[in-house]
């Protein structure tokens, strides 16, 4: 594939040239201070993506078990290390599992960079995603081809599945089609707590990535809906991009927010209103204070919601 092909692919992506930089140079990131949240749960943030020089993916969480650690995420390739030093600030304990919310190079970038003992856990559409032979780079499969066959996810789960018990006990939920064909929703139960992956990126429209992932603009709402109704018991919640840790009334917020956006996409719609009058004349509700609406993001989904994608 071209530079200008790939620049132009990544750019829509992640909104930023930086996205290009960190997939061809994968040199080591100064990965930020983990930060505790709660008994044994901890996380590590990836920054502003507008921060070029800084940012380093999507956001991790770090339980510290019993018998190892587990980490949710492995942000952009070259925070391994930066990572694994975050975690010896706080345990003697080996990473013994990987948990991985979806397919795209920001939140497995680094997957190849921990040892191959480790178990790699992931919904059966993000193993598929990350198994494919040819695919765009957002997706990440070219990092996993060859030799590193040996880091693809070998533990997977249809729509539910419980790992270990008491205070280190992890539920992962699947919900359908979202963000991409495999978003696992990580539930830490005794800290009350959720990392969302990007079916939850922050306040905004998201990017969905119906192109190369399988991901659905006129699901990603009904799926959202199913993790609000379905998941108990959570306090704080971690988002893809989130800056911080958030309130479980924020995802719930952010739930509405976007199933607004379709139910008005749609309506739109039906009344045969044209793509670029909706788009136009979109904006968001007052009462969702704080929430942005690029004019690209708002045309992507509208797009895909007016073809029933």
């Amino acid at each position: 594939m071209k530079r200008a092909v790939l620049v132009a692919i990544l750019v829509v992506v992640a909104g930023l040239s930086a996205v290009v930089d960190a997939l061809q140079a994968q040199k080591p990131l100064n990965v930020r201070a983990i930060q505790k949240m709660r008994d044994n749960l901890f996380f590590i943030s990836g920054g502003e993506l507008d921060q070029r020089d800084t940012w380093t993916g999507g956001n991790s969480m770090v339980l510290v078990g019993d018998k190892g650690v587990v980490l949710v995420d492995t942000m952009l390739p070259g925070a391994g290390q930066g990572i694994l030093a975050q975690i010896k600030s706080i345990t003697d304990k080996p990473v013994t599992m990987i948990i991985n919310t979806h397919t795209h190079f920001d939140h497995t970038g680094s997957n190849t960079e921990f040892p191959a003992t480790i178990e790699y856990v992931a919904h059966e559409g993000t193993a598929a995603n990350l198994a494919r032979e040819k695919c765009e780079p957002v997706t990440n499969c070219a990092a996993f081809q060859g030799d590193n066959k040996k880091f693809l996810p070998k533990r997977t789960f249809k729509d539910k599945l419980t790992l270990f018990s008491g205070k280190d006990q992890i539920d992962l939920y699947h919900f359908g089609r979202g963000h991409t064909s495999g978003d696992t929703f990580v539930v830490f139960p005794a800290a009350r707590a959720m990392h969302a992956g990007d079916m939850f990126p922050r306040q905004q429209i998201p990017f969905i990535d119906v192109a190369n992932s399988g991901g659905s603009a006129v699901e990603f709402g009904p799926t959202l809906q199913k993790a609000v109704s379905t998941i108990k018991g959570v306090d704080t919640v971690v988002g893809g991009h989130t800056f911080t840790p958030v309130q479980w009334s924020d995802f719930a917020t952010y739930t509405a927010f976007y199933n607004d956006f379709l139910r008005d996409a749609q309506a739109a719609q039906k009344k045969g209103t044209s793509l670029d009058d909706f788009v136009k004349g979109y904006t968001v509700a007052d009462k969702y204070k704080g929430f942005r609406a690029d004019p690209n993001s708002v045309r992507a989904n509208a797009q895909a919601i007016f073809g029933g994608k």
